[in-house]
Order: structure tokens, then sequence, then C-alpha cells
């Protein structure tokens, strides 16, 4: 009878947690695969220095769980497209949220939590609207959502930012170029 608890038991905690991963369905990429998108994310310009220095970023890397003093560009939807520039010089506390865009219908904010078994759990980038399926976690790949949040770049110099703007379509581009 113990053996076949055992057995029960290892196939539930099996199931559980296959079950979490593909509820999750955020894609995992391997070092080759991570620098191919990050050249194929790269946005056109004829200058040298943001080709070098803006980097397209990917979920997986949790670039918001530490201080870095870096310029994060975020690309997101709300009735158009558009870019909203945050600096990361400050730590992101568990259970409490840090509002980055807030009007009446449309919110972007980070958030840290803490989960069932009390693991603090990695920063989130988190949209809200009033809208239908108004919610979405960067990186989150469910089809139940649209993706508001499309991208996000990192600026590595500590000078002068680029400045950036969106087309109608979400992609970044150089203002004036």
């Amino acid at each position: 009878m113990k053996k076949w608890l055992s057995f029960l038991g290892a196939i539930t905690l099996l199931g559980t947690s296959t079950t979490s991963l593909v509820a999750c369905n955020t894609p995992q990429y391997n070092e080759e695969e991570l620098q191919q998108l990050k050249q194929e994310n790269q946005i056109y310009t004829n200058c040298q220095e943001i080709k070098e220095n803006l980097e397209w970023i990917c979920p997986q890397e949790k670039p918001f769980n530490q201080v870095d003093n870096k310029w994060y560009y975020v690309v997101w939807k709300k009735d158009k497209w558009e870019i909203n520039k945050i600096f990361r010089n400050y730590n992101i506390n568990v259970n409490q949220e840090y509002i980055i865009y807030k009007d009446n219908n449309y919110e972007l904010k980070f958030f840290r939590g803490i989960n069932k078994i009390n693991k603090i759990q990695d920063t989130s980038l988190i949209y809200n609207s009033n809208n239908p399926f108004g919610f979405a976690q960067w990186g989150e790949r469910n089809s139940d959502y649209i993706n508001y949040i499309k991208s996000v770049y990192r600026w590595n110099l500590d000078k002068e930012k680029p400045d950036l703007v969106v087309d109608i379509d979400g992609n970044v581009k150089v203002n004036g170029e």
C-alpha cells in the first residue's frame, strides 16, 4: 500500500510541475538563439554608437531584478504603440507596485511578489487596461491575451541616451531618421 501511495504521489508531483511549466508558456532560448534574436531585433539606424549600445532584451534575462543604473525603453500598446523610458536606479521591494505610466485606462508597472512557497519572484513588467483581456506580463505568450508589451531595449552607456520613437506598427526608430 505504501508503494502505491508513493507511486501515486510521484505521478501527482510530476503532473503538477509539468502543468506549471506548460501554463507558464514563456519561451526559453539557448545562448545561440538569444544572440540571433538580439540581431534580428536590433533597430535600423545610421548611428554606429546606437547600433553597438542599444540592446534588445529578452524576458529570460530578467533585467529588472537588480539596480543597474541603465535606461530601458519599453514599447507597449495603449490606443496606439507607445515608448516609455525607465531609469533603473531603485530597488523593487516585495509586494509593492512601482508605476511607470498610469492614466484613466492604462497602467504600466513593475511588481515583485512572493509565490505560494514564500519564494521571492522575479520582478515583472506588467500591463493593465480596462479593455477585455487587458492584463499582460512581459514575456507571457498566452493566446488569451494580446501581446501588449512588444519589446524592451536597454541603453548600455552611461552618457546621453538616444531619442527613440515608435511607428504605428510598434517598430522602434531613432527620432529624425
